[in-house]
């Protein structure tokens, strides 16, 4: 099995969205502040996007904890 480079794409826009809204909530209840916790998940979401992506690709061409899957049967 192989993931295409554009489904890693996807992904990480899916989890950087839910994550960058969990990074502004709690630097929102840590600063007090609204602009402060925006600007903070601004930041975190470009940064971390990138990290993910890469991250995401190295495990795609990884082939650990992945079992092939063998028929005794043959014809």
């Amino acid at each position: 099995m192989h993931e295409k480079p554009f489904r890693s794409i996807v992904k990480t826009i899916s989890w950087r969205a839910l994550g960058t809204m969990d990074t502004m909530i709690i630097s929102y209840f840590i600063t007090g502040n609204l602009k402060m916790a925006a600007s903070i998940g601004a930041i975190e979401l470009f940064t971390k996007m990138g990290l993910y992506y890469f991250h995401e690709r190295a495990w795609s061409k990884s082939s650990f904890g992945i079992v092939k899957t063998t028929s005794d049967y043959q014809i």
